[in-house]
């Protein structure tokens, strides 16, 4: 949500950032509706006040006996009492107007976002880890001898459809594995507080991570009205709607395991093979909560928290900014992992890390007190710590062996009781 204050008070800037993103002006149809709304405000307490002055003469009149002015009054107070109601009425409607329009403009880029239209102007920031050389030619993960048995998507199609799979034996425990694997990692080494949301979740929810209205083909709805989240960025965010928290409860920094969902609106043709791009699948996520000074360095530690991760598996990635045009719609700056597959033999994206400013905060309503202060909206920060899904493609594709067996990065086995490879047969051995 964007502040109406600072578009009224530079209306070229806010329309400059926009362009950035690669968007027309929006300020003035923005100001035309601010300046109805209060316009038609102004006049309805005008004509309260007229209201008031005349209910006060009524009785004045009828003290002294003049019947003429008494009528005169009482119909003049019927009168503005009807235009008050009228104004009020039309002045709601050009506020929701505005609120609806604002709800659908993304975020402003950051002055530290590079200005680019898509994919092809993002930025590489670094690399780490070197592509493995193979003495074989790599497949990708769902063509591996010893991954075949425990990913299914013949019977995940018969129950569920396209972009579904089921998981069994040694395929699972390895995605269980990982999950935990992150968790741990990120509760006892990077200091988040773990947390257990629900997956159904509200419109108002939706509407403060920015979900709503604009990306509801993306999510699903349930047909009493919840949505199943596509991200506990929803869940974890929303948290703290509606809260003036205390300056010295910041940052809050939480991460959760759960189940997302997401309809894929727009995917047709993509990666339609394997497990890369499913309706369901499960994230360990990340979200801060901060001051507006602390945002941007905590923007760098979720990312080094993410980069942790591919770092401790043994994964080659790049870390890039992503581009004013290739930004998601509530983002400043994003900084995207990119996780090496030899099976595609090109990197993948595998998480994203966003600074929001307080944009989701204007949404949900979310401030906090700074000492001695008024209360100011918090900034808010999201990012996968990863996509559990991705990751096991990854371990697998870079793990994968000539004879079709898999070697396990070594952080993992303690997780496997000990095992350190899928075998060529589907068992961990």
């Amino acid at each position: 949500m964007h502040d109406i204050r600072a578009i009224r008070e530079n209306p070229a800037a806010f329309d400059a950032a926009l362009s950035r993103r690669g968007l027309p002006a929006a300020s003035p149809e923005i100001l035309r509706l601010d300046e109805s709304r209060r316009a038609k405000i102004l006049a309805a307490e005008t004509a309260q006040a007229d209201q008031n002055r005349a209910s006060k003469e009524v009785g004045a009149a009828k003290a002294r006996g003049d019947d003429a002015e008494f009528e005169r009054l009482r119909a003049l107070v019927a009168e503005k009492k009807a235009e008050v109601a009228r104004l009020q009425a039309e002045a709601a409607e050009q506020d929701a107007a505005l609120r609806d329009l604002l709800f659908t403009i993304p975020n402003l880029p950051h002055a530290d976002a590079p200005t680019g239209r898509d994919e092809d102007d993002n930025v590489e920031l670094r690399r780490w880890g070197t592509p493995r050389t193979f003495d074989f030619t790599p497949v990708e993960h769902f063509d591996i001898a010893g991954v075949k048995l425990g990913m299914d998507f013949e019977t995940a199609a018969k129950l569920s459809g396209a972009r579904f799979v089921v998981l069994k034996g040694a395929v699972i425990r390895l995605h269980r594995a990982l999950a935990q694997f992150m968790l741990d990692t990120h509760i006892t080494e990077h200091g988040l507080t773990e947390m257990w949301t629900p997956v159904l979740v509200k419109d108002e929810a939706m509407y403060g991570t920015n979900q709503l209205p604009k990306f509801a083909e993306d999510s699903y709805q349930t047909t009493n009205g919840w949505w199943l989240i596509p991200t506990s960025e929803v869940t974890l965010t929303n948290s703290v709607a509606g809260d003036i928290l205390d300056e010295s409860a910041l940052p809050i920094r939480m991460t959760a395991h759960t189940q997302c969902f997401r309809s894929e609106a727009g995917s047709a043709g993509k990666d339609t093979t394997g497990m890369l791009r499913q309706h369901q699948f499960e994230k360990v996520e990340m979200v801060s909560i901060t001051t507006p000074e602390t945002s941007m360095a905590e923007h760098e530690r979720m990312t080094a928290c993410a980069e942790a991760i591919l770092e401790k598996l043994g994964l080659p990635y790049r870390t890039i900014v992503l581009c004013t045009g290739d930004m998601g719609f509530g983002a400043q700056k994003t900084h995207d992992l990119e996780v090496w597959l030899p099976g595609q033999n090109r990197y993948r994206e595998i998480s994203s890390v966003s600074v929001c400013g307080d944009f989701q905060a204007r949404r949900m309503n979310a401030r906090y007190r700074p000492a001695g202060g008024k209360p100011e909206f918090v900034h808010t920060l999201n990012g996968s710590g990863l996509a559990v899904g991705r990751c096991l493609i990854a371990v697998l594709e870079n793990g994968q062996q000539a004879d079709g067996s898999v070697d396990l990065p070594a952080v993992l086995h303690p997780y496997l009781g000990g095992k350190t490879r899928i075998a060529a047969d589907g068992s961990l051995a």
